[in-house]
């Protein structure tokens, strides 16, 4: 399933974050609507170089680095967003691509509730990898996890390596929406995780025994910019899960 449209505004507030590599979903009140708040996690997964910390931060800073160098520690920052008028808020993870790395993935993604699979679209091996990515995370989290594929720096279209009709029909069959970004751009993002959230919600919501989050789910969904929000606490992840924080510092 493709989704390319750009139209919606994401509305939100930038919060520190806290906990550890198994932090995962709960709930708590939001503290401006009373509503109980659906805190999510979600994972974003590539090889290096891919861009996926740099969507990490377009997405909760609205920041862009071209030099922006390879992730070596697992980190995440949090983001909240609304459904209707349900607050949620996401703690997005971004781990290192690199292969020497790959064996520290389920630490951070076995209690996920959805996975972002981020390829180049000038990198025809990336895609490849993708689908190595989505057969391990099945095979830890298991068949209901919430998948989207993101064909990163569409900036460069001109370079593509990637067959988008390809991808397309990938996403399709594993039941992913698949998205065409640019971090550089800002493009396609608020919908990835817009839609990420959605996903989650509904399946939360529909699951039996499971905590609900109150509030419906109808009117519009939105990410969007306005308010005064303090800065995002950046979380560096150790390899032996002990975690350093910084206010303004990039992994």
């Amino acid at each position: 399933m493709n989704n390319d449209n750009n139209s919606s505004g994401i509305g939100t507030t930038n919060t520190g974050s806290g906990g550890g590599a198994s932090a995962g979903s709960g709930a708590g009140a939001d503290a401006v609507t009373g509503r109980r708040k659906c805190k999510f996690k979600i994972v974003l997964l590539g090889e290096g170089r891919v861009g996926k910390t740099s969507i990490l931060l377009r997405f909760c800073k609205n920041e862009y680095d071209g030099r922006q160098p390879p992730t070596l520690n697992a980190s995440y920052m949090d983001r909240r967003i609304n459904i209707g008028t349900q607050p949620v808020q996401l703690s997005i993870w971004d781990t290192a691509g690199q292969e020497r790395f790959h064996a520290l993935g389920p630490i951070y993604y076995r209690d996920a509730d959805a996975a972002l699979l981020v390829y180049d679209i000038t990198d025809a091996e990336s895609f490849t990898k993708v689908r190595k990515w989505v057969r391990e995370l099945r095979k830890i989290v298991g068949e209901d996890i919430a998948i989207a594929i993101a064909g990163n720096k569409v900036d460069l279209e001109k370079n593509r390596h990637v067959s988008e009709a390809d991808a397309l029909s990938y996403a399709e069959t594993v039941g992913a929406t698949h998205f065409h970004t640019s971090a550089k751009l800002n493009k396609g993002l608020d919908e990835v995780f817009l839609e990420l959230a959605k996903k989650i919600l509904k399946s939360k919501e529909s699951a039996t025994g499971t905590e609900k989050c109150d509030g419906a789910t109808g009117g519009s969904s939105s990410v969007q910019q306005g308010g005064r929000s303090r800065a995002p606490k950046l979380v560096l992840v150790d390899d032996n899960e002990t975690e350093r924080a910084s206010e303004s510092s990039c992994c």
